[in-house]
């Protein structure tokens, strides 16, 4: 597919009040409203090193009779929120006990207390409990509340008798620090002597009740997305630092960015997760509101391929013709895409001495700037690659693996993206 129009680019939480939770079906209808996605993590299935640990994951179950409370940074916001659980990954139902929203301490994401009084309890048509069927998601019932752009949320969930298997849903590389304490103690204000782990678990969505004229972005990406070299619970990956940007202008301060990122996760070859082809239904076309996608990955299909001329050949025309595919699924939705190009990784382990990666990684980018496939191309690759060696990133933006950017590095990527592709 080709298409004609295409731009080639270069190189403090305020008060949340959440009353009961109330019935708002067919309020979109009415009010010229819809349902936007603010906040989403890739369901992944939890490895044996990322399960709680003990004594909150035993032989055959994980979590039973435990509280565990988690913060989010949402990006849109809206008055009207409703929350999405998965199951994805599990093969045994999932019971929720009981569901609390409520406010962090200080605004603060990684906060273990909540704002006092600021709890209310999430309902499942109508019910405080709810089960999650194995392999499915489930939606809360709707919560009239004022949720500012750039809020941290406090999501708290008590599971009495747990899931019974260790087959459970997560986001591991969170960034964010959560708490496990045994016991209910999802309306308590504090959870003293809880367990923090940085990972999130069950939660795989928030969505708001938001006007016609807000609309979400997703990103498909690997562990350069999803934030690995960011600071944990400061949200400075390079989506939460684009995001910030979009919000200090009216044009686009409405503007959700959904991070569908996983470390590891590849395009055509499941790894972290279930590769790209498999998940963009899932992942991006099914999300609330998403209008517009960015395509930044590619870079763990190549560094896994065999460093020979046959593999690397054949892997750059598997990956191109993965790309036309993303293309073509999400236009077909009426989602504009646009393609990032790979950054460099030589001095990486990914970095084969006859240069065979680089070769691939090259000819990929070409491809992503001249074939006319994507909506716009955003090049990633030439605001962060060393002048004097295009073949690594620059010294100062990248963490010391020569694959992974820190904050100043994601600073750059986000600055990147034009705000004209977003509005």
């Amino acid at each position: 597919m080709h298409v004609t129009r295409r731009t080639v680019i270069g190189a403090t939480a305020s008060a949340l009040s959440v009353p009961n939770s109330v019935r708002v079906e067919g309020s979109s209808t009415r009010t010229g409203s819809h349902w936007v996605n603010t906040w989403t993590a890739m369901p992944q299935l939890t490895e044996p090193g990322n399960l709680p640990p003990a004594p909150f994951t035993g032989t055959r179950s994980v979590l039973v009779d435990t509280t565990l409370r988690q913060t989010l940074r949402v990006t849109t916001g809206g008055r009207t929120l409703r929350l999405r659980f998965s199951n994805a990954y599990g093969d045994t139902p999932l019971p929720l006990t009981a569901v609390v929203v409520a406010l962090p301490q200080d605004g603060r994401a990684g906060a273990s207390a909540i704002v006092p009084g600021s709890g209310r309890p999430v309902t499942f048509a109508g019910r405080g409990s709810a089960t999650v069927p194995v392999g499915a998601q489930l939606v809360s019932d709707p919560m009239d509340l004022d949720l500012s752009a750039a809020s941290v949320l406090t999501v708290t969930t008590y599971l009495a008798t747990g899931q019974p298997s260790l087959a459970l849903t997560s986001h591991p590389g969170s960034r964010t620090t959560s708490y496990l304490q045994l016991g209910d103690r999802a309306q308590d204000e504090d959870l003293p002597g809880a367990t923090p782990v940085d990972h999130w678990y069950l939660l795989s969505d928030v969505e708001v009740l938001a006007p016609r004229t807000t609309t979400a972005v997703a990103i498909l990406g690997d562990s350069l997305t999803d934030g690995r070299g960011s600071t944990t619970n400061a949200n400075n990956r390079w989506p939460d630092q684009l995001h910030d940007r979009l919000r200090a202008h009216p044009a686009t301060a409405d503007v959700a960015i959904l991070n569908q990122a996983a470390g590891g996760n590849r395009v055509l070859h499941d790894g972290l997760g279930p590769n790209v082809l498999a998940r963009l239904d899932r992942d991006v076309l099914s999300r609330s509101g998403v209008t517009r996608l960015v395509v930044f990955e590619g870079v763990n299909d190549i560094g896994t391929a065999d460093a020979t001329p046959a593999a690397q050949h054949q892997l750059t025309e598997d990956l191109l013709a993965a790309y036309d595919q993303i293309v073509v699924r999400a236009h077909a939705q009426g989602i504009r895409v646009y393609g990032g190009t790979l950054l460099p990784f030589g001095g990486n382990t990914y970095d084969d001495p006859a240069g065979e990666r680089e070769l691939t990684r090259r000819a990929v980018n070409a491809w992503i700037r001249t074939s006319g496939h994507f909506d716009a191309v955003i090049d990633f690759d030439r605001a962060v690659r060393d002048p004097a060696d295009p073949r690594r990133l620059v010294e100062s933006l990248q963490v010391g693996d020569r694959l992974h950017l820190n904050p100043a590095g994601y600073g750059v990527l986000a600055a990147t993206v034009p705000a004209r592709l977003l509005r």
